[in-house]
């Protein structure tokens, strides 16, 4: 039956542009309005668009729709992407492919955001495309282009960590190519993105530190410059000690290097544990740390170990995110919801290609997970790291 419907409306559509109904370079309906108005999945709609496209009748614009292509240059119709080398526009029966630039990914983040995207790709009938940028910017800038050199219909970008973001995706902007950032937004670019609610998430964290009776609470971080998902962390800690009418004491803030993609080596953790040390040292009053990664608490809890500090009895540790492998230590954190994150991103590249508007920012709730490194505030760790002092 849907064979029969697609070549109806696929000869309806070419008979309304032979007879200038369609004029020239005018919008045709797009697969969701066919698919509405003649009563028949987006499938049977697609497949008469991609007839009337590979026909040279109609050009694909990947974000922007499909419009009455020139008679006098059907060249056109091949591409769905001018000036970026797609040539899969105008191929009959292509699936939507869809390019991932991620910075990296591990247990504790980054797997769930593939499985949501590649879960969203199969129920879609597409393609997920994967390329890391291990927090480089050049390699960032390289994968882009790989991927729109590819034929790409779509991206998804995890900006690396940065100042700046780089020129490519200033350049998908301007050509209102289909993307959509995950885990963070950039500045001054208008890019729709989903992440966490990370003010509200930190500020979850916070209070139940609190509410634990830890008032001395450190903040361990990567570098915050203008890396928004860390900087709104850093809010939501600030504006949990304002609404308990506590005063924030910067002096302990703590920032290391080490977790970042491309300096995460064993050399660089030792560092951070001495310098971590060191900071517990000089500030015996910490009762508790918030670790605004997985892997960051990972070296608190070590240092904690060399420094004979119990964990949660003499020191206190929440994060955000910690892998859910049924063993080894599980920190109380907050959960991001990255399957809903990254199966939200996928299918909003996929409206953003139809030519549909998608909500500009997208923020989920971080969920409180209670694991093994809060307690009670005790006043034993305090104690016992006077006596070192």
């Amino acid at each position: 039956m849907s064979s029969s419907m697609y070549e109806q409306i696929y000869e309806k559509l070419r008979e309304e542009i032979r007879t200038g109904h369609y004029q020239v370079g005018d919008r045709v309906p797009s697969e969701k309005e066919l698919a509405e108005a003649y009563n028949v999945s987006r499938i049977t709609s697609k497949k008469a668009l991609e007839l009337l496209a590979d026909g040279g009748i109609i050009v694909r614009r990947p974000g922007r729709g499909s419009f009455v292509a020139d008679p006098a240059s059907k060249a056109e119709a091949a591409s769905a992407a001018p000036g970026k080398g797609n040539a899969r526009g105008g191929m009959p029966g292509a699936r939507p492919m869809i390019g991932l630039v991620m910075t990296d990914f591990s247990d504790s983040y980054g797997t769930g955001l593939v499985y949501g995207m590649e879960e969203a790709s199969r129920e879609h009938d597409a393609f997920l495309v994967l390329r890391r940028s291990f927090g480089i910017p050049s390699l960032e800038e390289k994968a882009i282009q790989s991927m729109l050199e590819l034929g790409v219909d779509g991206l998804i970008i995890f900006p690396a960590q940065g100042e700046y973001f780089n020129a490519e995706i200033l350049k998908l902007v301007i050509d209102k190519f289909p993307f959509v950032l995950v885990d963070r937004h950039l500045k001054g670019i208008s890019a729709g993105s989903i992440s966490t609610d990370n003010v509200s998430g930190a500020k979850r964290g916070m209070d139940y530190l609190f509410e634990l009776g830890h008032k001395h609470i450190a903040i361990i971080t990567p570098p915050p410059t203008d890396t928004t998902a860390v900087e709104d962390r850093i809010e939501g800690y600030v504006q949990a000690h304002a609404e308990k009418g506590i005063v924030v004491d910067r002096e302990l803030w703590l920032s290391v290097t080490s977790t970042l993609p491309n300096a995460y080596t064993e050399e660089n953790k030792a560092k951070d544990i001495e310098k971590i040390k060191r900071h517990l040292l000089d500030h015996p009053e910490i009762s508790a740390f918030f670790a605004m990664e997985y892997n960051l608490a990972l070296l608190v809890r070590e240092a904690a170990r060399q420094l004979s500090l119990d964990v949660p009895r003499d020191l206190s540790i929440i994060c955000f995110d910690c892998p859910d492998n049924g063993s080894g230590f599980s920190f109380t954190h907050l959960r991001q919801n990255q399957e809903e994150m990254g199966r939200s991103a996928f299918e909003n590249v996929l409206q953003l290609r139809d030519g549909k508007t998608v909500p500009h920012k997208i923020a989920l709730e971080a969920e409180l997970i209670v694991g093994k490194s809060t307690a009670v505030l005790s006043p034993s760790g305090i104690e016992q790291l006077s006596q070192k002092e």
